[in-house]
């Protein structure tokens, strides 16, 4: 069989990919039932904000990759450029050696998070979350004599595929049939206000009180971190109330517990600042990111922490179980940092976190227009280029919309050229939220088309 250029199949006959796909692909995320009786989707070509499938279709993204990735927009050539001159120069070595995008990097990230001071790279954003895992379960070994070991995490936060990042899982769905699960690992509550478990007017503060209760019925003694997203994503778009991330580190403080701010979605400018954890004025342990992180042009994530748990692993060199014995194969690529490097000067030069707040803003208003229009709207939320719209039956009782009508407001919007996002696959009877995160150069009138679909669809599904 002669290896085929998939470069020369952009302008031929696509017919041959669709069957090999439909013959030879496990998709993500899919049922793949369906593809028994219609054809798979292959995107073909992206630029801009925009992206053409193999039929020619022509569709506005929202949702930057269908993963909240592609922060800089498709078509980037100068971080193609990056990438390949770096692959010509040196592609890979064991990360046990350094690199010249690898120190550049990490030097010019590190600029951004005042406070921290160590990059660990891998290349993906659950690899990342696994890292710190690792890291926490061997401080606890070698300095608290196995106590501190228990890792807690939040109702509704998701941080990765693997077992461990499962077992860390606030998204039942996501985790079902997925067990045994590793043990160590606690639920805190959620702190979504929209659907409140007290009724207290300082929301953010009680919910946060949350955390310290479970602390308190688990022993501090044995709880050695907190990983939180500073938005939940997947969970439905949720930006913790006013007073919570500060009585979050205060809670941390108090008990000696490292907090582990989980950035694979928010980070690197989503959501109108370089991290989610910075509009808080919070100071975390462990800071893990990826997606946005080269958006998408190669793969990358980190997992960055502070001189002080750096030295941890460093405390009796003698000793050959000292160190950190981890590895990340791919994460010796050099393509990742080349690409990450590429994509901050982008992100820089073009004031694209100054963008997102404009365009967020823009984003924000539509939403609420359409809320005022609609009333399947029960709540609109979010940050930056990374908002929510929350579908009810009835905005008193909150009764959330069945999942597959939710589905077919993405559908009606992808009919129109636009691609949307819903929550998936997450929580049972509350995967009622459509999600967006347009790539961080959209325009006005991008936010205007984007909002126009979902008015559409949502009076085609709903009336």
């Amino acid at each position: 069989m002669n290896i085929p250029n998939p470069l020369s199949a952009r302008d031929n006959d696509l017919s041959h990919i669709i069957e090999a796909d439909r013959a030879h692909v496990w998709h993500h995320l899919l049922q793949h039932k369906a593809l028994e009786t219609t054809d798979p989707r292959i995107i073909v070509e992206g630029k801009g904000i925009r992206v053409w499938d193999a039929a020619g279709r022509e569709y506005i993204d929202a949702v930057s990759g269908g993963v909240w990735t592609v922060n800089v927009g498709y078509g980037r050539e100068s971080i193609a450029n990056a990438v390949r001159d770096q692959l010509i120069k040196m592609n890979y070595f064991a990360q046990s050696a350094g690199s010249i995008p690898g120190s550049l990097f990490a030097e010019a990230l590190l600029d951004k998070m005042p406070g921290l001071s160590r990059v660990y790279y891998a290349n993906s954003g659950s690899e990342a979350n696994e890292k710190v895992f690792k890291m926490v379960r061997q401080i606890s070994a070698r300095h608290h004599k196995g106590k501190k070991s228990k890792i807690l995490y939040r109702d509704r936060d998701y941080h990765g595929t693997t077992l461990a990042n499962l077992a860390a899982c606030g998204q039942p769905e996501r985790a079902a049939l997925y067990g045994p699960l590793p043990e160590g690992f606690i639920q805190v509550p959620h702190c979504l206000e929209y659907r409140k478990q007290w009724d207290v007017e300082d929301y953010g503060r009680r919910a946060a009180d949350a955390i310290e209760e479970v602390i308190l019925r688990e022993g501090a003694d044995e709880i050695g971190l907190l990983c939180l997203e500073p938005i939940t994503a997947g969970g439905g778009v949720i930006v913790p109330p006013a007073g919570y991330w500060e009585r979050v580190q205060e809670i941390c403080r108090k008990y000696d517990i490292l907090l582990h701010i989980d950035e694979v979605v928010c980070g690197l400018g989503r959501t109108g600042a370089w991290f989610g954890y910075q509009h808080y004025g919070v100071q975390p342990d462990f800071v893990t990111m990826a997606k946005g992180l080269a958006s998408g042009y190669a793969a990358i994530s980190c997992a960055v922490t502070t001189e002080k748990v750096f030295e941890m692993f460093k405390d009796d060199p003698s000793d050959p179980l000292s160190y950190f014995r981890d590895i990340s194969t791919f994460g010796g690529c050099a393509s990742g940092p080349a690409a990450a490097l590429e994509n901050m000067r982008i992100i820089i030069d073009e004031d694209l976190i100054g963008n997102t707040q404009r365009m967020g803003e823009r984003l924000t208003g539509n939403l609420l227009a359409l809320m005022e229009k609609h009333k399947v709207i029960g709540d609109v939320r979010g940050l930056g280029l990374f908002q929510g719209a929350e579908l009810v039956t009835d905005r008193k009782t909150k009764e959330p919309v069945d999942e597959k009508l939710a589905q077919r407001v993405v559908a009606e919007c992808s009919a129109q050229g636009v691609i949307i996002g819903a929550t998936n696959r997450s929580l049972p009877g509350f995967n009622n939220t459509l999600c967006l995160s347009p790539a961080l150069i959209a325009s006005a009138d991008d936010i205007d088309a984007i909002t126009g679909a979902i008015d559409v669809a949502l009076t085609r599904v709903f009336g």
